[in-house]
């Protein structure tokens, strides 16, 4: 078992923005929007990938992060699952993508997000909300994201 499943399955994600696969295809990740009361509240929350990271170093630089499940929801084509919510202190938040028998492929966490709270799809392209209602549009055909 890959150590992104071990921590997931124990509640727990490293504690740095990243995109964290359990084939071992993690990578670097900056997420962050606009608080509520700024004046671009409501907007695009960034998602953009970066390199690529060694998970276990993470873990021993960074730590781990509790992060608690505040929706689920199906993929309409039936392949899976998208799931989402936040963790440590109220600013972080995570997506995470499960297949269709539940397990984990990969989960993304953002230290300045703030938490999810649901998701609406059209086709393969997923829109999350944060707390603040900023958006966060991803396509779940995109390679990395499956």
């Amino acid at each position: 078992m890959h150590i992104v499943e071990q921590l997931w399955d124990r509640g727990e994600v490293p504690y740095r923005d990243g995109l964290y696969r359990v084939d071992g295809g993690s990578r670097a990740l900056w997420g962050g929007g606009p608080g509520a009361y700024h004046p671009d509240a409501g907007q695009p929350v960034t998602f953009l990938v970066g390199e690529p990271l060694d998970v276990a170093q993470v873990v021993a630089e960074c730590g781990t992060c509790e992060v608690d499940v505040w929706f689920e929801s199906p993929l309409p084509d039936g392949s899976g699952w998208v799931l989402g919510g936040g963790g440590g202190m109220g600013n972080v938040g995570h997506l995470a993508r499960l297949g269709a028998d539940r397990s984990l492929r990969w989960v993304a966490l953002m230290e300045s997000s703030n938490p999810f709270l649901g998701v609406r799809h059209d086709g393969t392209l997923a829109v999350f909300t944060n707390d603040w209602q900023n958006l966060l549009s991803l396509d779940l055909d995109d390679p990395l994201l499956r």
